[in-house]
């Protein structure tokens, strides 16, 4: 068992003769580790148990009020992107057309046994698939159903110009209004029926919806002009047949009046 004793206990004990056994007072010092280095830990740890001060500070009004305004360059990335207008339009456009030339629909028909009331001739301006075979196919054989009603197939002068679609690589007619007033200066026919919306915006130059050419009358080269449905579109809409043999009758009807007063006259 060794005695730990400080520097001025053996300095009394070497005094009074006393041979003191043990280290010396150096090696007690390396030995024996200073009593601040084990409670260092513990007064280095008992900070870090605590919460630290900045957390528990309540923040002051004036920065708690003051709102945050967003980085620009979050702004700028978060913003949509402006809209493009869409472009206005202007309504569907006329298709490129070739205007045939007319042609007779019923040339056997007698002279002499054209029923009264029908006129001196009639020009029919529609749109044909088949210009070379006017009343062939579905829309051709519903075309002369309509003519045989109004009983203009005992009439030899029963015209067609045909509109026909342009195929590419053919050239279109540039000026039919004026082309389709020439055809009538020539062959002079008591009524212009103009068969479908197609037609109708290409022989009047009108832009109106359809029903609203129907509904009104209409003069093409001095000659009085009535628009109905034109038979292709008939065949996928049969609840219009009724209206557009309506607008054939008051074709017939403007026809037969306009005989009437020159009969009267003469």
């Amino acid at each position: 068992m060794s005695l730990h004793l400080d520097a001025r206990q053996r300095a009394m004990l070497q005094e009074m003769g006393v041979t003191v056994w043990g280290p010396s007072p150096a090696q007690e010092a390396i030995a024996q580790p200073p009593a601040i280095a084990s409670a260092a830990p513990a007064a280095v740890a008992a900070p870090a148990m605590a919460p630290p001060r900045a957390q528990t500070q309540t923040p002051s009004p004036a920065l708690a009020e003051r709102p945050q305004a967003p980085p620009a360059h979050t702004t700028s990335r978060s913003a949509p992107p402006a809209p493009t207008p869409a472009p206005a339009t202007t309504g569907a456009a006329t298709p490129a057309l070739r205007l045939h030339p007319p042609q007779t629909l019923y040339p056997t028909a007698d002279p002499a046994q054209t029923p009264a009331g029908l006129g001196r001739g009639w020009l029919i301006v529609a749109e044909s698939l088949t210009p070379a075979e006017p009343l062939g196919g579905d829309a051709g054989r519903l075309l002369d159903n309509m003519l045989r009603a109004m009983q203009l197939h005992r009439h030899p002068r029963v015209f067609l110009a045909a509109l026909e679609r342009s195929a590419p690589g053919t050239e279109a007619s540039t000026d039919i209004p004026a082309t389709l007033a020439d055809t009538v200066a020539h062959l002079q026919p008591a009524m212009v029926l103009v068969l479908g919306h197609v037609a109708a915006r290409a022989a009047l130059g009108r832009t109106e919806p359809l029903g609203r050419l129907r509904a009104g009358p209409h003069v093409l080269a001095g000659c009085p002009a009535v628009v109905t449905y034109d038979p292709a579109f008939l065949l996928r809409s049969q609840d219009n047949k009724a209206a557009a043999w309506a607008d054939l009758c008051r074709a017939l009807a403007m026809v037969r009046s306009a005989e009437a007063e020159a009969e009267a006259e003469g």
